[in-house]
């Protein structure tokens, strides 16, 4: 009887605490929705991650072109689509809706793919550029939030037209040996070589990233002017592709441009380090979560947060560069009234004020150009 007894007053307890705690989870829940009780940074990132809002715009802010903050941390506005499929490019990975930047560097993209073409290079297979806004991914890169890299993969493009749906499957192939920091001679060729000496004359283009076993055999390997090497600059991964990036354009006051290259062609000392066991030592806390993970908007510029509320073009289509032949990003429906930007054909062949508000006037067929500096 007395055990029966006890059995009920724990029961009891354990009733009467289920009903306690209830009670106040509910009082907690309701203190959050009355904005009475602050989030916690878990809740906050559940909330508000920028990734999340980033990744689910699948167009641009229909406004002038505009980088907003720095290449890891960041948003623009006026972007531009590169065609999925042009005379000496293909889009890989489609389904991703990263072939996204702004006009200056998909403009620049449409002129290397024709320079390469005309050196012998047979077309380029672009990888990721950015969201249509911008912002952190929900995976991949850190970096191509502000429209302003890009990513070209170090095979050719085959001479045989490739389907959508076939390039979300193609592999990457990795231009290393396996289990090694050298290139492979099979895979590696002059061509390759000559494709990233074109990328650096470009004045554009500020950096290119590699793999370090690939700056390391330009380093042995390039003779006569060596001066392009400086841009080529070691970081991890980077064997299956080569990382391009330009720098703040004009009407981005609020672009934060990376610091320059060191003077130099980046061998010898300073790309020894790349080859000691430091850099490639497992990671101390590999469970800690990426950057992407935690960044919410308040992580990001406070511009950012109108880009993402900023109208947008009225379709994929409208906001698709087409080699200055056509409109850029035709609005929605502007207000009559509504101030239009001045077009002014820039360097690129494209309007400096390109945007959803700002038709291309019509330039003609693009026309191969001669390499800078020739």
């Amino acid at each position: 009887m007395a055990g029966q007894c006890l059995g009920r007053g724990v029961n009891s307890m354990k009733m009467l605490k289920r009903s306690f705690f209830s009670a106040a989870a509910r009082a907690l829940a309701a203190l959050a929705a009355a904005g009475m009780l602050a989030a916690t940074p878990q809740h906050a990132a559940a909330e508000e991650l920028a990734k999340n809002l980033f990744g689910s715009e699948r167009l641009p802010a229909a406004t002038a072109p505009q980088s907003i903050g720095f290449y890891s941390k960041g948003c623009f506005t006026g972007g531009v689509a590169l065609p999925l499929t042009g005379p000496t490019w293909e889009v890989m990975r489609p389904s991703r809706n990263r072939n996204w930047g702004h006009p200056a560097l998909i403009s620049l993209l449409e002129r290397f793919s024709r320079d390469a073409a005309n050196q012998g290079w047979p077309g380029l297979m672009i990888g990721d550029i950015s969201q249509p806004r911008g912002g952190p991914m929900q995976t991949g890169h850190a970096s191509h939030q502000i429209g302003l890299d890009a990513d070209i993969w170090y095979q050719p493009m085959p001479r045989q037209p490739t389907s959508l749906a076939e390039r979300e499957k193609v592999p990457f192939v990795s231009m290393l040996k396996p289990h090694s920091l050298a290139v492979d001679g099979r895979r590696w060729t002059p061509a390759h070589t000559r494709l990233l000496k074109l990328a650096a004359t470009y004045p554009q283009i500020e950096r290119i990233l590699v793999h370090p076993g690939i700056k390391k055999e330009l380093c042995d390997t390039v003779t006569g002017d060596r001066s392009w090497l400086a841009k080529i600059r070691p970081f991890w991964g980077h064997d299956e592709h080569f990382h391009i990036r330009i720098g703040c354009q004009p009407g981005s006051p609020d672009c934060k441009r990376q610091a320059a290259v060191p003077p130099g062609d980046g061998c010898g000392k300073p790309l020894a380090w790349w080859f000691t066991d430091e850099p490639w030592r497992p990671s101390k806390n590999p469970d800690a979560p990426k950057a992407r993970d935690l960044m919410t908007m308040a992580s990001l510029p406070k511009e950012c947060r109108a880009v993402l509320t900023a109208p947008s073009p009225v379709s994929v289509a409208a906001a698709t560069y087409h080699g200055g032949s056509s409109d850029v990003a035709v609005a929605a429906a502007p207000a009559d009234d509504a101030p239009r930007p001045k077009a002014v054909i820039g360097e690129a062949g494209l309007p400096a004020t390109a945007s959803a508000f700002a038709p291309t006037p019509a330039i003609g067929i693009p026309l191969p150009r001669p390499r800078p500096g020739n």
